[in-house]
């Protein structure tokens, strides 16, 4: 599914004025196409997870998916959010089936696809486990498993690792990466990592500071499907090396943009 964003703006109200989140951000990611969206700290990117989810509506633009404009929450939609947000006194399975029982739809067939999806996020034998008897980042794969289980077109993932050490977030990049492969929703993926992003993507977008909108949209094309032997090619370190001077305080773009 095409998602479309269109002069963008977000203004927010607070006790000492209006505060602009975005200004005439405009983003397009592909159908089947994995974008990531880089940028500083307040530039953003959490309201534009809300946009997309239809949580919050833009004080100016336009949201369209294939064409058809936005109007609130959709069933093809789904979010992953930084932390995992699990029922604790639900297991995985039911934390995974929630979506479904919240729409009515607690069928075999549904049951079928929730105990599918956890096997494909490799919880075959945590099924009946609860929160707390779960790693940081197997509760990240109950999570992935429940922003699929509506089998949405367009995925929505807000940071979904920065809580996890080093060594989890690797394995929770390929294991992204093998789910992505596999179903191939359209994904627009938040991360302050870069390295995160260029292991991920066909494109990084990279967002100015406060009010954020895009001020580079870069192509990534490293041959898939990627290992951790690519974290450490020449043309991987290059592309980081690339995004990471944007971020510098001497650099043009970056001093221009913000």
């Amino acid at each position: 599914m095409l998602l479309s964003l269109q002069d963008i703006s977000v203004a927010y109200s607070t006790r000492k004025g209006p505060v602009q989140a975005l200004e005439r951000l405009d983003l397009v990611v592909q159908p089947s196409s994995f974008v990531s969206v880089l940028g500083p700290s307040g530039c953003g990117k959490s309201t534009l997870v809300k946009l997309v989810a239809g949580l919050l509506k833009p004080t100016t633009g336009r949201i369209s998916f294939d064409g058809v404009a936005s109007t609130g929450a959709r069933d093809d939609v789904g979010v992953a959010f930084q932390q995992a947000a699990l029922l604790p006194w639900k297991s995985a399975f039911e934390n995974v089936m929630l979506p479904l029982r919240l729409k009515g739809q607690p069928t075999a067939a549904a049951r079928e696809r929730a105990e599918g999806l956890l096997d494909l996020v490799g919880l075959t034998g945590s099924r009946d486990s609860f929160p707390h008897e779960l790693s940081g980042g197997m509760q990240q794969r109950v999570s992935l498993a429940r922003s699929l289980v509506r089998d949405p077109s367009v995925l929505v993932m807000d940071e979904p690792f920065s809580a996890l050490d080093a060594m989890t977030r690797e394995n929770m990049m390929m294991e992204l990466q093998r789910v992505w492969l596999d179903k191939r929703p359209s994904v627009l993926f938040i991360t302050h990592s870069i390295a995160e992003a260029v292991f991920l993507s066909d494109r990084v977008l990279v967002m100015s500071g406060r009010p954020g909108r895009v001020i580079m949209d870069r192509a990534v094309d490293l041959p898939r499907p990627r290992t951790l032997d690519t974290l450490a090619s020449p043309q991987f370190v290059e592309l980081c090396n690339e995004l990471r001077n944007l971020f510098r305080p001497d650099s043009p773009m970056h001093a221009n943009a913000a």
